[in-house]
């Protein structure tokens, strides 16, 4: 009867690895077609608020000040920040760094996570929390202080009123998310310009570390695959705390 039940637990976790890997694609195909966006939408602002507090994180980080954080409706976000000058070109090009790999780094956390229940209930518990947070203390934009909190307060509710496989699921889920924006904006890390704000993050990366910013941009692509991977490897392989 045991073995009976080990082998229903590793076929669902079969079938719950599947259905990550199809909304992993699903997700990047999706942002190629007009109305893909609307419904990803919100994942796209999660993944805006991971990038923009992980330039700002890194600067306190640094010993530097984070002063605001602004979201906007168009999925676009802007990170407030001043650096001490101990830290030379070093401390703006981890900065620059921070925030592209702020979502995948964010992921990795939430996919790993879920392989223990217990772990994830307190993890969404966690970024629930932290997003309510982050909007007290940093987020200036009105948009981003309406809608950083609902997301925050879903993410609650997923941990204190949904059973543990949803909630080991929504981690997962959120974190395949997180990962896989990075796709979302590889023009964006690809080019020098980020429009009318000035310099893109893998610009400021080629301005302070030297090499060009189309290395900083095929390097953070690969990166973010290889964190998903792995991830996802970890979640499926070490024993699940059920």
């Amino acid at each position: 009867m045991k073995e009976v039940n080990q082998e229903i637990a590793k076929d669902r976790e079969k079938m719950s690895l599947r259905w990550l890997i199809v909304a992993a694609i699903a997700t990047v195909v999706l942002w190629q077609i007009p109305f893909g966006n609307y419904i990803l939408y919100p994942f796209t602002i999660l993944a805006t608020w991971f990038h923009e507090m992980g330039h700002g994180l890194m600067a306190l980080i640094l010993g530097g000040h984070f002063h605001k954080l602004e979201i906007f409706s168009n999925g676009s976000g802007l990170a407030h920040y001043a650096l001490n000058s101990t830290w030379g070109n070093i401390g703006p090009g981890l900065v620059a760094a921070a925030g592209p790999m702020g979502p995948p780094i964010a992921g990795s956390w939430l996919i790993t996570a879920s392989g223990s229940f217990n772990l994830s209930t307190w993890s969404l518990k966690v970024l629930g929390g932290v997003l309510l947070l982050s909007t007290l203390v940093w987020v200036r934009s009105l948009f981003g202080f309406l809608v950083i909190p609902i997301l925050g307060l879903i993410i609650l509710g997923i941990a204190l009123k949904t059973s543990k496989k949803i909630q080991g699921f929504a981690m997962q889920f959120l974190g395949v998310q997180a990962c896989v924006s990075t796709y979302h904006q590889v023009d964006y890390l690809f080019s020098y310009s980020a429009g009318g704000l000035g310099l893109s993050d893998t610009a400021q990366m080629q301005r302070y570390l030297f090499l060009p910013y189309w290395f900083w941009g095929g390097l953070m692509t690969i990166a973010s695959l290889f964190i998903l991977v792995q991830s996802l490897r970890i979640a499926y392989t070490e024993k699940h705390n059920y």
